[in-house]
């Protein structure tokens, strides 16, 4: 016979594991020849553009609200200059706790992870 803690346990595991799957990241972009700040919504897998920056959430991760607050994003971030190919000038994780860990190195704009875009907050 199973302990019933053993039950309970199971179903609490499986709550937190049921939480609504995030739609997009919420950023944060710096032109830092304007001095301007902008917030950005990313739907997943569909490419959002910041100046030259073309940026594209592939998926976003956001602990549960009993854990220690952290949000992070895999992002893939290319420049597109008029009459040259696409480079890649970013493709990692990102973490809103810790921006500096994994960032984007431009000359001109930062880019940052301030959390996921909930189902509920998507347009």
């Amino acid at each position: 016979m199973r302990c019933p803690a053993a039950a309970l346990l199971c179903t609490l595991i499986g709550a937190t594991t049921a939480l609504a799957e995030p739609t997009g990241a919420v950023l944060q972009g710096l032109d830092k020849i304007t001095a301007r700040i902008s917030r950005l919504e990313a739907p997943i897998n569909q490419p959002v553009h910041f100046g030259t920056l073309e940026i594209t959430a592939r998926t976003c991760y956001q602990t549960p609200p009993e854990e220690t607050p952290e949000s992070a994003a895999f992002l893939e971030i290319r420049e597109l200059k008029p009459g040259a190919a696409p480079s890649e000038a970013f493709a990692g994780w990102m973490f809103a706790s810790s921006p500096a860990l994994s960032a984007l190195e431009h000359p001109v704009y930062d880019v940052w992870v301030i959390g996921c875009l909930e189902a509920a907050d998507s347009p």
